[in-house]
């Protein structure tokens, strides 16, 4: 039995907010949450793994690899697979399912329980591959409804960069990580002090990056105990929050571009869920 994972959970909640708003915030564009928003989840999860050994970290690598098509600088590129396919390609590793859930489970961020983080595990879980990655966020369908978590299968000399949380976490293979995808994120060179540069990323082995992904869905309530509830979009508007539905990113530093487009971005005018399918606030509830 390896030894259970280390976990340490970075502060995320220090945000760098550009005028003339004053916080962030997240709209949905699933129907329940129409007429509400949430703040960023403000911290990041590191769990650094023990139970893949380097022979399997480069198994599952070489596969993953295999199966994208990545060939430039922010490229990103995802293929589906299952842990029956991940288990044949690491034959010395136990449970390497349970692995993933135990370390999951470290985190918290869905109650002490492991059922609910095997489901999510054995909902979905994908290969993701990148070359870099300039700063972006992800925030469409239901993803404002989720956190996002990464394991690193190989990922040499590569910072986990969110500019506006100030946050810099230096990634190795076996580091897991789970975090607010809403928030800009992107992988940097440590060197590069929290800029995503092309040129950094141009030649040698570690150019490219491949990780083990997939989606932990938070219940509302759950939000709330994770201290982001979704609350009445005036509520935000009154805080002054930029929607990070609508933000768009500088790749290179994560500056927000085209601020004064997004001044009514916490009104009920600019919901995101077509007219059809919204919700009233008491149903919402229901939902």
């Amino acid at each position: 039995m390896p030894p259970p994972p280390a976990h340490t959970v970075f502060a995320a909640d220090r945000f760098s907010v550009p005028a003339p708003f004053r916080s962030f915030a997240v709209r949905s564009e699933e129907p329940r949450h129409a007429w509400q928003a949430r703040a960023p989840y403000g911290s990041v999860h590191v769990v650094r793994t023990r139970f893949l050994d380097p022979g399997a970290l480069a198994s599952l690598a070489a596969d993953g690899l295999s199966r994208v098509d990545i060939a430039a600088f922010a490229d990103i590129d995802y293929a589906n697979t299952s842990l029956d396919a991940l288990a044949a390609l690491a034959p010395g590793v136990a449970d390497l399912a349970g692995g993933i859930v135990r370390a999951l489970q470290a985190t918290g961020v869905l109650g002490e329980a492991p059922e609910a983080y095997r489901l999510s595990l054995e909902t979905r879980v994908d290969y993701l591959a990148s070359w870099g990655a300039g700063f972006h966020n992800d925030v469409s369908r239901h993803w404002s409804g989720c956190l996002f978590w990464l394991l690193a299968l190989d990922a040499g000399d590569v910072e986990f960069v969110m500019p506006h949380a100030g946050v810099r976490l230096p990634l190795a293979p076996g580091d897991l990580i789970v975090f607010d995808q809403t928030m800009a994120h992107g992988l940097c060179r440590p060197g590069d002090r929290g800029h995503a540069l092309a040129a950094s990323f141009e030649t040698g082995r570690t150019c490219r990056q491949i990780f083990l992904t997939g989606e932990l869905p938070i219940p509302d309530a759950q939000w709330a105990a994770l201290g982001a509830p979704w609350l009445p979009v005036e509520e935000h508007d009154t805080r002054g929050a930029l929607d990070l539905m609508v933000a768009e990113f500088d790749e290179t530093s994560g500056a927000v571009k085209a601020l004064r487009g997004m001044r009514d971005c916490m009104k009920r005018s600019t919901c995101h869920v077509d007219e059809s399918d919204r919700l009233d606030p008491a149903e919402a509830a229901a939902a």
